[in-house]
């Protein structure tokens, strides 16, 4: 007999961003304590809105299965005395496990030697009834919310002040207290257009289907698929499309329970101002849709998602007008006051932004990345003069009061300021992609120049951090630094620099101490902030670019300087898995590494002293393929160059089975190691292959 549980919290309005995360949460931890339960279930669902948070289990098992589980106790010798009486230990272990003595036995136990105590812990499953409403309540005040609070005298903290509970298996109510409110089966429909208590069945099919009469959608993607209705609608009625938008359309339907598009409109004149300004003002403080015109421009019209049935859209549609008016009106007036300045004058005034106590303003902070910026420019012949004036102006705009209202827009109005000034256009497009990328998934610069200062930029922020003892933990990183470091990766990995991110490390790390007069140990800092960098390219390559992890680590094991070469490394690596016969050739390249210990023997071998048919078949065969591996390697054909390496592990084989390298005679030892260390030497300009798991 299976049964089906309903659990409904009904709260005040949780924020958008939350919800989404708790649902998962809620299902994720769901399934895990039922499996503790022992208890089966055909399916677990979430959902929510705003005012509540759902659980649903189908087919779940009215009891749980019985147990019979065998347990391990101590080694039969303490078990028992010289009379074969059971000792203190044999008693205890009985009594634990809710045995009779008489039940024990003597056996091996998996994993261990000689014989230990053995018994079958036997467990009689319980009701679902009598075992559900702790672990609900468990999982309930568990949930991980970024902030909670407290309302009442009770225990519990949620993320909002909780008005009702329902909680139903199989149609029953099902007695569980969270907050100091008894469950009962009786739900709440939409807080204006029905307000009045709503009996339920406990089922999720009545759950959402009453819940809908009283006009709250409760499926997060049935909502959104209304959104996207109504925005089609409004669409068909006037001459615009709405910008796709899939992150703002998810936001939305995390702030309403029933969505009813409004088309507004805002005065043409306000189109002076950047677009970009524009859809922000809309989009990150109104949370309306912007609108475009069939040539693509920017439409003086917008879209917004009520969340209710309004008895006059007129009056509504009014209402959202004059608030978006008044802040695109604060945007025309910022706009026109920062152009009767220039980026040189708002640069000067960097002095006074504080980027950290110790590593000084912005103005220190630009001064410490230009020097870098400048040196990477010469390194990578790319235009100096472009570079320096870009520097000079590209945190410019923090300083204006476009920026102050609106800081999403760093950048984006540096490059319209710089633009309108007659800046170059490299520096122009420099100031605003320098901060490419944002995101994981972001798209990177399109100018040389402004990946060449997005990197300087980064690398000063990291090393200054590092130098003040201002690292990321597990829970905080308030400069961003890990984001910063997967910018630098991503940067380099993309283009064909010669790079060397040693010494871009440590122009950094001196230009912060002789910038800010810090007394640090330069080695150190330079070796964590490459270590640093070392993980986070670990998990940029192993988990976005999804290369097998102990390939990366072979890689990375012998040096990351150029990522973009590492990057190739890795990838030749994981298609030398590819291969049928992965496993015997690793097993083969390891060998090497393995007898050298991570030694390098000094001195060439020398084919005359060669004593047998094994040494010199490997040596000989190893000299067949140097040439052509070198001149793969040279031109970073890495799958070629393994390609053609793998010829080796027939005599590399060969070698090991019937030449013992450790001779007693020094001189064929020392003669056998040099050979097998230059051969080592060549498989790690690729990888070091130790690390693979074979």
């Amino acid at each position: 007999m299976s049964l089906e549980l309903l659990l409904e919290l009904g709260t005040e309005e949780i924020p958008a961003g939350y919800l989404t995360k708790a649902m998962v949460a809620l299902k994720t931890k769901c399934e895990v304590e039922l499996g503790k339960l022992r208890l089966g279930f055909d399916s677990v669902q979430t959902l929510g809105t705003p005012r509540r948070l759902t659980l649903s289990i189908v087919g779940l098992a009215a009891g749980q299965d019985d147990l019979a589980e065998e347990m391990v106790g101590p080694p039969a010798r303490v078990a028992f005395d010289e009379e074969d009486k059971p000792t203190k230990a044999a008693l205890g272990f009985a009594k634990r496990n809710g045995v009779a003595i008489e039940d024990l036995r003597k056996g091996p136990a998996e994993g261990k030697k000689g014989e230990y105590l053995l018994c079958t812990r036997k467990e009689t499953g319980k009701k679902a009834s009598d075992v559900l409403p702790d672990v609900l309540s468990g999982l309930l005040k568990t949930l991980p919310w970024p902030k909670s609070m407290r309302w009442h005298e009770g225990e519990e903290a949620f993320v909002r002040p909780v008005h009702w509970l329902v909680c139903m298996l199989g149609g029953e109510v099902l007695p569980l207290s969270f907050a100091s409110i008894a469950a009962g089966n009786e739900s709440r429909g939409h807080r204006f257009l029905a307000p009045a208590s709503i009996e339920l069945s406990g089922t999720l099919e009545n759950y959402t289907q009453v819940l809908r009469e009283a006009f709250v959608v409760v499926d997060t993607g049935t909502r959104q698929t209304m959104i996207a209705a109504e925005i089609c609608r409004i669409e068909s009625e006037v001459e615009g499309t709405v910008r796709p938008d899939e992150e703002l359309v998810a936001e939305v339907a995390n702030l309403i329970e029933y969505p009813v598009g409004i088309c507004g409109e805002f005065p043409e004149e306000y189109l002076e101002v950047p677009g970009r300004v524009i859809v922000s003002a809309m989009r990150s403080h109104q949370r309306y849709f912007a609108m475009n015109r069939p040539d693509g421009t920017l439409l003086n019209r917008f879209v917004t998602i009520a969340g209710t049935v309004t008895r006059d859209a007129e009056l509504v549609r009014r209402g959202n007008e004059r608030v978006l008016a008044a802040r695109l009106a604060d945007a025309q007036f910022f706009f026109r006051e920062d152009l009767k300045r220039d980026l040189e004058f708002f640069a000067g005034k960097l002095d006074d932004v504080v980027f950290q106590k110790k590593l000084g303003s912005i103005s220190d902070k630009v001064a410490r990345f230009t020097a870098g910026a400048i040196a990477l420019a010469g390194d990578v012949g790319v235009d100096v003069d472009s570079v320096s004036r870009a520097c000079k102006l590209c945190k410019a705009d923090l300083c204006s009061q476009m920026v102050s209202e609106f800081p999403e827009l760093q950048g984006t109005m540096g490059r319209r300021y710089a633009t309108l000034a007659g800046e170059p256009e490299a520096v122009s497009v420099a100031i605003e992609e320098h901060y490419l990328p944002r995101g994981a998934s972001d798209d990177l610069p399109t100018s040389d120049v402004g990946a060449l200062i997005g990197i300087a930029d980064r690398l000063d922020t990291i090393a200054g951090c590092f130098s003040i003892g201002v690292v990321p933990t597990g829970s905080a990183d308030p400069f961003g630094l890990r984001r910063a470091a997967l910018g630098i990766l991503r940067l380099l990995v993309e283009r064909t620099w010669p790079v060397d991110l040693v010494i871009l490390v440590e122009r950094a790390v001196a230009a912060v101490a002789t910038g800010q007069s810090l007394s640090i140990d330069a080695k150190k800092v330079c070796a964590e902030v490459l270590d640093f960098l070392r993980i986070r390219f670990r998990g940029l390559l192993a988990d976005s670019v999804s290369l097998p992890g102990d390939c990366v680590d072979a890689a990375l094991a012998v040096g990351f300087h150029n990522p973009r070469d590492a990057r190739a490394r890795a990838e030749a690596v994981s298609q030398l898995r590819s291969r049928d016969d992965f496993e015997p050739l690793a097993a083969a390249f390891k060998r090497v590494a393995n007898i050298l210990k991570g030694q390098s023997p000094s001195g060439t071998p020398n084919p005359e002293a060669f004593v047998e048919d094994g040494e010199r078949g490997l040596w000989t065969a190893y000299q067949g393929v140097l040439e052509r591996v070198d001149t793969n390697l040279e031109s970073h054909n890495y799958v070629k160059a393994l390609q053609i390496l793998s010829e080796l592990k027939g005599p590399v084989d060969s070698f090991f089975d019937a030449v013992l390298v450790m001779d007693k005679d020094e001189g064929v030892r020392d003669n056998r190691l040099a050979m097998l260390g230059r051969i080592n030497d060549t498989f790690t300009r690729i990888a070091d292959f130790r690390q693979l798991a074979v």
